[in-house]
């Protein structure tokens, strides 16, 4: 006997093979192309092989498909219940974007959902998980299979009270210990599915991040009595055998399915496991699928083609490292519209991802939502001129010389996992970054307004909520530093910013040295 676990995580809202860019569309993803993975592999089992499926969190945001969905007022967010439906999906678990359109989105759309799995994110009045239950018990041909769902408990690192009201997340160990006693005796096989990834290298156990709980599948993998380990988060592409117990990681945007096969004795138990990615690239996108998206992704793509201002011709990024080291005019834009929605002189934002091309003359929303891809909020900050300095000493670790002596990236931003988002880009103020001193040494000189910046003064700064929780190793920005929030996407903030300003022409910045 044998059972297969199929996985996917982090769809982000990417149904149809679009990214939603033009001219050029990468087409080798998709939750439609992933649907065809699973049904090809359940309708090849054979009778001895139990299939389950398992949809592992952040699904309803992260695409200009998700922004549009939550922007209407007429159900369209029904897809994605349908579409979990339409793949065939026996649990779901909470991602933590799927916190980012607050609780009563959340709640409106997954309450009443019979598959979600979730654990650990309790209601403070009810000591009861908010919405789901804590786990399920699948019996597929007299093989009972336990699944506990977990979500990563930094959320609350990340989200604004309002989103998260009322709401605690427990710590994903305690909780898995807690239902692997209470089940271990119940089921035959018993899973977690976790919507979080690996701080350590799972061969050696040595630390490949700062370890602050956002990631703890490496942990959650060696806790006895687990047979599997199903996680995400990271968007990371993980499939290996540890210790005899098999965890995937499937990247993100449907790219793969994780596959997990556990083999059984004749007494239910688990003999052998072997875990694998299956690229959904060579599939072809499931027709059901692409019917049901297909009116809301055409007038998303309506939506996102209306152009509404100018930016002028140098707003495109052509060089990524070379955007970061020496700021961008896209970069001055969004710190810009920060600055003056925050009513603050200082602001700081990241060129995100490589996938970021920046603005043409003629923007479009398809283009700032397709740039500024997360739906954070604005949050201001009072901080002394000591913490910006430490601020940017975290952000000069992203720079190191190469065997060459020559600035380059950090390795540790590019492995495990890519995290060119956690290096911020400052405007407002005129800053050095000398990459051959030693960490902690590298800010040589800072300006505010031609002087010196003052360590002991106090400074209002505007930054995205993320990095005002200190996520990414920011300790220096707290939420008890929050004097101002601006209860806006910044997407749409840079787009009232442009109709206001609809004939916009930014300058090469200069502002922002890096030496060796």
């Amino acid at each position: 006997m044998q059972v297969t676990l199929l996985s996917t995580s982090d769809v982000h809202g990417y149904v149809r093979a679009d990214d939603f860019r033009r001219p050029a569309i990468n087409d080798g993803f998709g939750l439609s192309r992933a649907a065809a993975v699973i049904e090809t592999i359940e309708h090849s089992a054979t009778a001895d092989n139990a299939v389950i499926t398992i949809e592992n969190g952040d699904f309803i945001q992260g695409s200009p498909l998700t922004n549009y969905i939550s922007r209407q007022g007429d159900g369209a967010d029904a897809l994605y219940g349908e579409l979990a439906d339409q793949v065939g999906y026996d649990v779901r678990v909470l991602g933590n974007h799927e916190f980012n359109y607050g609780r009563d989105y959340l709640t409106h759309l997954l309450a009443d959902d019979e598959k979600l799995i979730n654990a650990n994110v309790i209601d403070d009045k009810t000591q009861a998980p908010f919405i789901g239950v804590p786990y399920k018990i699948i019996d597929r041909d007299g093989v009972k299979v336990g699944i506990i769902g977990l979500t990563t408990s930094y959320v609350p690192h990340w989200e604004t009270a309002e989103n998260i009201r009322g709401l605690t997340v427990l710590d994903p160990i305690q909780v898995a210990q807690q239902y692997i006693a209470k089940l271990r005796e119940q089921v035959d096989v018993l899973v977690l599915a976790y919507h979080g990834g690996f701080a350590e290298d799972l061969d050696t156990g040595h630390s490949l991040e700062a370890v602050t709980g956002e990631n703890q599948g490496y942990q959650l993998l060696h806790l006895s009595g687990v047979d599997a380990l199903i996680t995400g988060h990271q968007h990371r592409k993980i499939a290996q055998v540890v210790n005899g117990v098999p965890t995937t990681q499937p990247g993100y945007r449907g790219s793969e399915v994780g596959e997990i096969v556990l083999t059984l004795d004749e007494n239910k138990h688990v003999q052998d496991a072997d875990a694998a990615l299956i690229q959904t690239q060579a599939y072809p996108e499931r027709d059901d699928i692409v019917a049901r998206v297909d009116p809301l992704q055409n007038a998303t793509n309506t939506w996102l083609d209306h152009a509404f201002g100018h930016v002028g011709n140098n707003m495109q990024i052509n060089d990524h490292f070379v955007a970061r080291r020496d700021n961008h005019p896209f970069i001055e834009l969004v710190n810009r519209v920060q600055m003056e929605a925050g009513q603050t002189s200082i602001a700081n934002t990241a060129l995100f991802n490589d996938e970021v091309q920046g603005l043409p003359d003629a923007v479009t929303l398809r283009d700032i939502m397709t740039n500024y891809i997360y739906p954070n909020t604005l949050v201001v900050e009072k901080l002394s001129g000591a913490d910006i300095k430490a601020a940017l000493e975290v952000n000069a670790r992203y720079f190191m010389l190469d065997e060459q002596g020559e600035v380059g990236v950090n390795p540790r931003f590019l492995e495990p996992k890519v995290q060119h988002y956690n290096y911020d880009i400052w405007s407002g103020i005129d800053y050095t970054l000398a990459i051959g001193k030693p960490f902690g040494q590298r800010v040589t000189d800072v300006q505010y307004q031609g002087q010196p910046l003052d360590m002991d003064a106090e400074y209002e700064v505007a930054m995205n909520n993320y990095r005002a929780s200190g996520a990414g190793d920011f300790p220096m920005f707290a939420t008890d530093k929050i004097v101002r929030e601006v209860q806006q996407e910044t997407a749409d903030l840079i787009g009232d910013y442009i109709i206001r300003h609809p004939e916009i022409q930014i300058d090469q910045p200069h502002n922002v040295t890096v030496k060796k």
